[in-house]
């Protein structure tokens, strides 16, 4: 809270608000709550048609709610199992990739969509990868973004104790420990906030997509005049790597490229 100084000392801001001011910020706690109310209510609605297997009506409560830009990892989940009722299973593919975003390490999230990859054409055999990169990915998705956050800001908080410590202690031994300690505590927190970065830019980059028509012919170039390269179809995920005008150039698992129209595709 900002402070000022007065010639009779320091003292906090004036918190005595006009009588608008007031009416201003209690209708905006009451707009809040009141939005935070029905988004409960719509979430309980949405959750209750699916219960009654009104999948249909639930699928429609549950795009209202991303409608409002409440995204979550289980608005995702159940919107996806609302889709994978009513066979719909590109949507559903597409609906627990957005889901896996949020939560890279749910299990049910991982069986569910693997259940409606089963239904997807095409199978491709992804590239091998070598050990530390694999490594690296599966120590970046212990925790999203917000948990690595969090262990960044409460690291570098021990670390100014320590610095604390090493600055104005007078015993060796102490400031020898509280050294070694802090830096190492400094180095876990960039780490961290690294990780936080890679999670966040992971979730905001929407490099892959999902094909969702029939079936899609893949050209060596932006144009309908290119070549034919190969056929893909409808549930695919493909990393997308360029796009020029209405095309998107993708690639697969398997490290084939092509370009093909972006309405054949929706980013995850």
């Amino acid at each position: 809270m900002a402070i000022h100084c007065l010639k009779t000392g320091i003292r906090q801001k004036n918190t005595n608000y006009s009588p608008m001011k007031r009416l201003f910020i209690i209708l905006s706690i009451l707009v809040f709550s009141a939005s935070v109310q029905a988004q409960s209510e719509l979430l309980e609605k949405a959750n209750q048609l699916f219960a009654d297997q009104k999948y249909n009506e639930a699928i429609e409560a549950y795009q209202q709610i991303l409608g409002t830009g409440k995204a979550s990892e289980e608005v995702y989940y159940n919107l996806g199992n609302a889709y994978y009722k009513t066979n719909q299973f590109t949507q559903a593919i597409l609906n627990y990739e957005r889901a896996k975003l949020l939560a890279p390490n749910d299990e049910d999230i991982a069986f569910n969509l693997a259940l409606a990859n089963q239904h997807v054409v095409d199978a491709i055999d992804e590239l091998p990868q070598v050990f530390f990169v694999r490594w690296w990915h599966s120590l970046l998705n212990l925790h999203d973004a917000d948990g690595w956050g969090a262990f960044s800001v409460v690291s570098f908080f021990i670390f100014l104790i320590l610095l604390g410590l090493f600055v104005f202690s007078s015993a060796s031994n102490l400031k020898k420990l509280s050294f070694w300690a802090g830096t190492f505590v400094l180095l876990f927190s960039v780490l961290t906030f690294i990780f936080a970065s890679k999670q966040k830019a992971r979730i905001t980059g929407h490099d892959y997509a999902i094909v969702t028509q029939a079936s899609v012919t893949v050209k060596s170039s932006p144009s309908e005049t290119g070549t034919d390269l190969f056929l893909i179809h409808e549930g695919l995920k493909v990393q997308v790597t360029d796009k020029l005008g209405e095309w998107s150039e993708i690639r697969l698992a398997d490290g084939n490229r092509g370009w093909l129209l972006t309405t054949a595709i929706e980013k995850i």
